[in-house]
């Protein structure tokens, strides 16, 4: 999927899925879970208990490569030599909890977005000036949906994504706030910790529907 696609449906589906696996086969379940409940936006993490990430990357990106609703992308990237890995595993996006040139610069030469996370002024412009389009305001839950308002006052033509602590009850404070899309992790995943994939897609469903409300 080129950029600019991955771009403008981020921004129509509005939600993306931290999923931080504890193997394979458990990711495998929670991804298939998240899917069922209408989220399409999968940022698999380089953070797993057994078994490798960029693996699990391929594995989900040749599952789904028939579904083009499904964008599957790759989450706490830290460095260019991991971006350029999760990218030829099959990652139409890059998300970092940080802001490091050099890994966008290894997606800009992929032409992959690149979603740094950023919580100050200057970060933001460095990561303007580097050619993201999107950046990722975290923690989420530090800064509060007023960070959207305080980037824009002074950065107007960037477009922000916040990331940790993102529920169901507080979304809708996000999206009127703002936010290009949203990403969410633990809230969204917590059943996967019983094995209850079940809730995982309950919970998918509730925010797929908070969005839409919001959005109204």
């Amino acid at each position: 999927m080129k950029k600019e696609q991955v771009l403008a449906k981020m921004k129509e589906d509005c939600l993306v899925a931290v999923v931080r696996a504890k193997s394979l086969e458990q990711g495998e379940k929670v991804v298939d879970a998240i899917i069922a409940g209408g989220i399409n936006f999968i940022e698999i993490t380089m953070t797993m208990d057994e078994g490798n990430p960029v693996d699990f990357i391929q594995m989900m990106s040749e599952k789904y490569k028939e579904n083009k609703d499904v964008v599957i992308g790759a989450g706490t990237v830290l460095d260019p030599e991991t971006a350029r890995a999760v990218i030829l595993a099959g990652a139409n996006y890059v998300v970092s909890p940080g802001l490091n040139v050099d890994t966008i610069k290894m997606c800009n030469r992929y032409r992959v977005p690149m979603l740094p996370g950023v919580m100050t002024p200057t970060e933001a412009i460095t990561a303007l000036e580097s050619g993201c389009d999107v950046i990722k305001i975290f923690p989420g839950n530090i800064m509060g949906p007023a960070a959207i308002s305080s980037f824009k006052g002074p950065l107007p033509q960037g477009d922000f994504m916040p990331s940790g602590g993102v529920d169901v009850d507080n979304v809708d404070k996000w999206i009127k706030a703002g936010a290009y899309a949203v990403g969410t992790g633990s809230s969204l995943t917590k059943g996967a910790n019983t094995g209850d994939f079940a809730a995982v897609t309950a919970k998918a469903k509730e925010f797929v529907e908070a969005v839409a409300a919001a959005r109204k």
